[in-house]
């Protein structure tokens, strides 16, 4: 792996001349513990991601490969889906707690205007989507 590039292992799904489908399985950390399978707190889920085609390259359906991002979208995914929601968060219930707003109505008001940041991004959601483009590689 380059540096500067997040890559995770899946395997191609489908193909056609716009798309490369690929699964990408995604495991929560004690998912690979030998016991998972009796306290039932593993959780595994598949990711489908379309990369865009690059006519040089085929890929058949089932082969290994990695799907690569760079890190600089990863980063700013963090940023839209983690910090800017909590900075909004503090600062409604800090601007209205200091106006003298009781707790409860400024940490309700904080939630909700989370929520409407989160509807914003859903629907800016084909705008952001297009700003992260994928790219696979053969294992």
């Amino acid at each position: 792996m380059a540096r500067g590039e997040v890559s995770h292992t899946g395997k191609v799904v489908q193909t056609d001349s716009q798309f490369t489908t690929v699964a990408i399985v995604s495991e929560s950390a004690c998912a690979s513990c030998h016991a998972a399978g009796l306290c039932g707190m593993s959780e595994s889920q598949t990711k489908m991601v379309k990369v865009p085609a690059v006519p040089s390259e085929h890929y058949l359906p089932g082969e290994e490969v990695d799907v690569i991002l760079k890190a600089s979208m990863g980063h700013k995914a963090v940023w839209i889906a983690y910090a800017f929601p909590l900075i909004v968060m503090l600062a409604v219930i800090m601007t209205l707690l200091s106006v003298g707003l009781p707790e409860l109505a400024s940490g309700l008001i904080g939630l909700a205007a989370v929520s409407v940041y989160y509807f914003a991004v859903w629907l800016f959601r084909g705008r952001l989507q297009n700003q992260y483009i994928f790219t696979i590689r053969r294992k």
